[in-house]
Parts: structure tokens; C-alpha cells; sequence
């Protein structure tokens, strides 16, 4: 039988995700700090580029950082609520009787 897992509790998972999306809220702001710094950069060192060029860099530094960051919250707020302690093994039994 699998164990219950911490986020099934209403209490314990409102405090996690709200870890997460603060979490979110200061890499977002991070990332518009960064995404600016670069197109600024890019403008001063370049000058004449196409405004697609800047779009497409701003895309690819503002995706990039945000599917990062959204990736490792979720790793964090498994781990930080013991949901990943939580899983069941079913093959540990096999590995054991291998060794």
C-alpha cells in the first residue's frame, strides 16, 4: 500500500504552493530584470540589429529562465514536503533478493 503522501493534506499543501508561486513571482522578476540587461547590452555593444533579433532574444532568455525555474519549484516542492518519501518502490524487493 502506498503511503499517503504530505500534499493530500489541505493545510500542508495551501503553505507548499504558496512557497511555489512566491518562488515563481521572484524568478519572474528575476528573469524581466535579466531579459532587460541583456537587450540593453545587446543594444549598446551592437547597435543597428533587426528589432526581430532583440524579440527573439528576449523569447529565448525569458522562456528559457522560466521553464527552469518552473521545473526545479516543482522539485523543491516535492522534496520540501516529503511527497517524494512518499512513493512506493515496488522493485526494491527485487534488487535486494540481487544483490
Amino acid at each position: 500500500m502506498t503511503p499517503k503522501s504530505p500534499l493530500e493534506d489541505p493545510e500542508t499543501a495551501a503553505f507548499a504552493w504558496a512557497r511555489y508561486r512566491r518562488l515563481m513571482r521572484f524568478m519572474f522578476l528575476l528573469t524581466v530584470g535579466v531579459v532587460a540587461i541583456a537587450v540593453a547590452l545587446l543594444y549598446t555593444r551592437e547597435g543597428d540589429i533587426s528589432v526581430h533579433f532583440y524579440i527573439a532574444v528576449a523569447l529565448g532568455i525569458g522562456f528559457s529562465m522560466l521553464l527552469t525555474s518552473a521545473l526545479m519549484g516543482l522539485v523543491f516542492l516535492s522534496n520540501g514536503t516529503g511527497h517524494d518519501a512518499s512513493v512506493d518502490d515496488r522493485f526494491e524487493e527485487e534488487r535486494k533478493r540481487d544483490l
